[in-house]
């Protein structure tokens, strides 16, 4: 893009500023999205025009080298270069250690790719790492995260302040370099080492309340005094080839040599000599040495903590980090090298300060210990404040953190900077340098770990909108790079491992129940979008077997507001299996402005999460609701996944009631207090039918979605007085209920002896029911058997139904009925039995007198006390249209007055006896 083009672009987003709020684009000139653009654009070409606009532009000041490379190469060195490594190399051995240092920088380069992937992909804001994780992962994962980095920053901080004050009494306490014998700054009380970490602390904090800005445009200053300190040190030991003897730090008369490069001395310290640590008194190993090493590298995050005033973070960021990574490798390498060739094992291992006997003037080694762990030390206090602010002003921990969001006019989070150096003041308590290196490291370790993990499962989710422009990684790079980090933190310490990695995943279900409302997206989300898909495809329903059946339910719902109590029972007899809520709106888009099914649909979603549903939306503007159900049964889920089953409510005159009510008490923290008919917002939603209102079809019209249905191929369910089911009255009762089969088409009662598919479908559903928690504590399966008993052996017909009933696997009490019970039933012996009925035969309607259905009713009625849900047979609907509204009337009268009652009409097998 040329630059009057960029001009041309920027001009008009400036420009649209002036829109009033009434116009059409202004809220898409507000848009987080334009607003990025805008300020990255400001940014590529250089201009200041309307900073002012830009919320904190004033913190942008900062560049690539003064607020990326310097604080890491500063972090990065800090305790080790001029403290730690003599010890290390005197306890590892010089392979020991380049193992440990490349091991360290394979960990840290991953991650460091991994930084600059996230990094690159977006405007990245304050709180750096944090920011990235948190936008990566969503905020369940990026809170829980994003506090263990701020911990990790906390101990890093406290190790740094202690490795200064260590320097310091070296120096000048008691027995130190600089002062004579019994005198200098006190040292035997374990609380004036405390005093001066406290002093040292506070020096810290002053610093940062008056703006990290100041810090890092002096960052650079320090790293150019630490880089002349080193270069003493190399050229010191060029420079001396005389032996040089040095007395142990631990106060006693034994000595150890300097003794110049030397092939000897070289060979001497290729190998390990772990012993005690003179300070902690601890056994050392390469663990435990690791552990050391990689505290003082872990500054890597530094630049991305500063994102907030950097002027280009996502270019400064990549290329200022990678940068400071090769510089402090090579260094380290380099003093590695030298100092195990010229320093006997015995010196590194009983003086941390042994780099100011040797040097050409001491003072070089103080000034590089003073200048690299107090830039330490603040870079972790102002990067830990920085995403302590960034915590609170996303709420994910609700209002616990709200004072640190307190900033000053230039935007200096100065509450967040006071908890965070309250914090490091307990960590200070833990002692020495060497005792808060591991929990540092672990930490550290833990939040590299989750970096590599986020741009992993990015890297994995394939979406369009990820691409870097980083390409320097890969899955494969990430994955490396996690385990290692996860292995290393098992090593340095198992149990503060265990302990840490258990507090992020109770901050995760802590934040995952708290429903953090963000709008960052979640990359969970994109990563199952790719799973599913890839699964959906290999779902092949060409090779679907009835062994693995299970019931994939659309449930037709015209008014939710009357229907709660059929939608929660349909999701109790999914069974694991697809389950639709399909909805019609009848109107014409022609007449809308906008679709008006995509208004709806959010509504429906907060209904389905506030009945907890496992249950999918779809919805359907159409003319008719018998075109709409012809689009739903249709186009219903994706690929494997289709409905094979539909449910309707049953049409009758009966009023319907607002069931919502009673479930808006039971979750009155959803609704809140505010009147029912505007707890959704949502029109369906605002009234149920009086009965003076026109029913949105007729009954021939129900009539014929039924048998449309039936003609698509799906099993149909017809439900009626599903409002009277109260699942709380059934679980909580004393005594057990029953879930009632009457395997018979009464409308052809001569075929009651035979089972078809929808009998067996009767039977799978009332054993699926009875299968889920809570039924099946408290429910019976009950099927019923009809038998002549003048002419038909009562006990042999319910042997035979107990066998086929225990080679489907259904555990059912079995209730004979007799049909002398039934007054009005046709004389038994016109009912030929042997006949061998077709099965269409046998699901056919034929109108029924009524006062034999009459009967059936009373029949069903006198055992339906205890009855919790009734399966009655459903006929297949008469081909003559004129027999529609009796084929109904008679419906209605066989379900009178019963409990909760679910007509079935099964086209298909659903169970099997084999394996």
């Amino acid at each position: 893009m040329s630059a009057a083009e960029v001009n041309m672009v920027q001009n008009h987003f400036i420009n649209s500023e002036s829109f009033s709020d009434s116009e059409e684009t202004a809220p898409l000139i507000r848009s987080p999205m334009i607003w990025r653009l805008r300020r990255s654009l400001s940014s590529a070409i250089g201009t200041t025009k309307n900073q002012s606009t830009t919320p904190n532009i004033s913190r942008r000041t900062l560049g690539t080298f003064a607020g990326v490379f310097c604080p890491i190469a500063l972090s990065m060195f800090s305790t080790c270069i001029f403290q730690r490594t003599g010890f290390v190399v005197g306890q590892a051995g010089l392979l020991e250690t380049v193992i440990q240092l490349v091991l360290a920088y394979i960990i840290l380069f991953l991650t460091v790719f991994s930084i600059c992937a996230i990094s690159t992909n977006g405007a990245v804001e304050g709180g750096g790492a944090y920011y990235m994780i948190s936008r990566a992962l969503g905020p369940e994962f990026g809170g829980a995260i994003g506090f263990m980095y701020y911990v990790a920053n906390i101990f890093s901080c406290g190790l740094y302040v202690s490795a200064f004050v260590e320097g310091v009494l070296n120096n000048f306490g008691i027995g130190g370099s600089y002062v004579t014998d019994h005198h200098g700054l006190p040292v035997d009380n374990y609380w004036y080492k405390y005093l001066y970490d406290s002093v040292m602390l506070g020096i810290c904090l002053l610093i940062c309340i008056i703006g990290g800005a100041m810090f890092a445009k002096t960052s650079a200053v320090i790293l150019m005094t630490v880089v002349v300190c080193t270069l003493a040190v190399i050229i010191s030991v060029f420079a001396k080839n005389t032996i040089i003897t040095v007395h142990y730090a631990d106060g006693s008369n034994n000595t150890a040599n300097y003794t110049g490069l030397t092939g000897e001395t070289f060979r001497d310290n290729l190998y390990h000599h772990y012993t005690t640590d003179y300070t902690t008194k601890d056994m050392m190993s390469f663990a435990k040495v690791f552990a050391i090493l990689f505290s003082s590298v872990t500054g890597i995050m530094n630049g991305a903590n500063m994102s907030g005033e950097l002027k280009d973070p996502s270019r400064s960021i990549p290329k200022g980090t990678v940068s400071a990574v090769c510089f402090t490798f090579s260094t380290y390498l380099i003093l590695f090298i030298l100092i195990g060739g010229s320093c006997q094992s015995d010196l590194l291992i009983h003086n941390y300060a042994f780099l100011q006997y040797i040097n050409l003037w001491s003072p070089f080694v103080l000034v590089g210990v003073f200048a690299t762990t107090l830039s330490a030390a603040l870079g972790n206090l102002i990067g830990g404040s920085r995403i302590l602010e960034a915590l609170a002003n996303d709420h994910l921990f609700w209002c616990l953190l709200n004072p640190a969001t307190i900033t000053t006019k230039g935007g200096n989070p100065f509450v967040a900077v006071l908890i965070t150096w309250f914090l490091v003041q307990l960590v200070l308590l833990i002692g020495t340098l060497n005792a808060i290196a591991p929990i540092t490291s672990v930490f550290f370790l833990l939040c590299y770990a989750s970096t590599n993990l986020a741009c992993m499962v990015l890297d994995l989710a394939s979406a369009p909108n990820f691409r870097p422009t980083f390409k320097f990684f890969c899955w494969q790079s990430c994955l490396v790079g996690m385990v290692g980090c996860i292995i290393m933190c098992f090593l340095i310490s198992p149990l503060f491992s265990s302990v840490s990695i258990a507090a992020m995943l109770i901050l995760i279900i802590l934040l995952h129940f708290r429903s953090v409302p963000s709008q960052w997206g979640s990359v969970s989300q994109a990563l199952i979008f790719h799973q599913v898909r890839k699964y959906l495809l290999m779902l092949d329903i060409r090779k679907a077997h009835v062994k693995f059946w299970r019931p994939q339910i659309l449930l037709m719902v015209a008014n939710p507001r009357h229907s709660c109590e059929l939608m929660e029972f349909i999701n109790d007899i999914k069974k694991s299996g697809l389950y639709v809520i399909g909805h019609v709106k009848v109107g014409d888009l022609d007449e809308f402005t906008e679709d008006p099914v995509a208004e709806d649909y959010p509504k429906w979603l907060k209904l389905i999460n506030h009945m907890k549903l496992k249950a999918f939306v779809e919805l359907s503007l159409t003319k008719s609701v018998t075109d709409g159900l012809h689009q739903l049964i249709r186009l219903s889920g994706l690929g494997g996944m289709k409905p094979n089953t539909v449910c309707l409510g049953f049409y009758d005159n009966v009023t319907p009631s607002d069931t919502l009510v009673k479930v808006r008490k039971q979750r009155k923290r959803f609704f809140g207090n505010g009147d029912d008919r505007n707890d959704l917002g949502f029109d369906t939603l605002q009234s149920v039918r009086s009965e003076l209102d026109p029913k949105s079809i007729t009954g021939e019209e129900y009539v014929q979605m039924v048998k449309d249905t039936l003609k698509l191929q799906k099993n149909i369910c017809l439900c009626r007085h599903f409002h009277q089911l109260d699942k709380n009255v059934i679980l909580q009762s004393q005594g057990k209920f029953y879930i009632d089969v009457w395997p018979v088409n009464f409308f052809r009662p001569e075929t009651s002896c035979y089972f078809d598919n929808t009998c067996l479908f009767m039977l799978q559903l009332a054993c699926i029911l009875n299968m889920v928690s809570g039924w099946k504590k408290k429910t019976t399966l009950r099927v019923f058997l009809f038998v002549d008993t003048a002419k038909e052996n009562t006990l042999g017909k319910k042997e035979q139904l107990e066998t086929f009933l225990r080679q489907l696997r259904i555990l059912a009490k079995i209730q004979i009925v007799s049909w002398d019970n039934i007054p009005n039933v046709k004389p038994m012996e016109q009912l030929d039995l042997s006949v061998n009925y077709s099965h269409a035969h046998m699901q056919e309607y034929k109108e029924a007198q009524l006062d034999f259905l009459t009967d059936i009713n009373r029949l069903i009625v006198s055992y339906s006390n205890r009855s919790a849900i009734t399966f009655l047979y459903l006929p297949l609907v008469p081909a003559i249209a004129d027999k529609h509204a009796t084929y109904l009337q008679q419906l209605e009268l066989l379900s009178n007055n019963l409990p909760p009652t679910m007509f079935v009409h099964g086209l298909h097998p659903v169970t099997s006896t084999s394996l």
